[in-house]
């Protein structure tokens, strides 16, 4: 995605019926499927109770009856190899674009 324009975001539904916002970060395929990472948007408020995870979040495009939805990564070590995908792919980003 082109961040020509600012960045991307998403509304997505847990499984629990609750709604958020993530910002897209980057987009990869990796032994033939295509993963997305994002990070959660900062809406500016603060819920009582709710946990401060602002890591990396990872999921998947899948195909569900010809419509692209995301999912979780099936396994921890799906999620760990991924991750250093993602983690490899940013380096040399900044590695290219002349930062260390």
């Amino acid at each position: 995605m082109s961040e020509e324009f600012g960045p991307d975001f998403i509304t997505v539904t847990d499984e629990d019926g609750g709604e958020f916002e993530l910002e897209h970060v980057d987009t990869i395929e990796y032994k033939g499927q295509v993963y997305m990472a994002f990070f959660p948007a900062d809406t500016g408020e603060d819920e009582a109770g709710d946990e401060e995870d602002t890591g990396l979040i990872i999921l998947k495009v899948i195909d569900v009856d010809g419509e692209e939805q995301l999912s979780t990564l099936d396994s921890e070590e799906e999620l760990e190899e991924v991750y250093d995908r993602f983690m490899e792919d940013l380096f040399q980003d900044d590695e290219e674009n002349g930062e260390e």
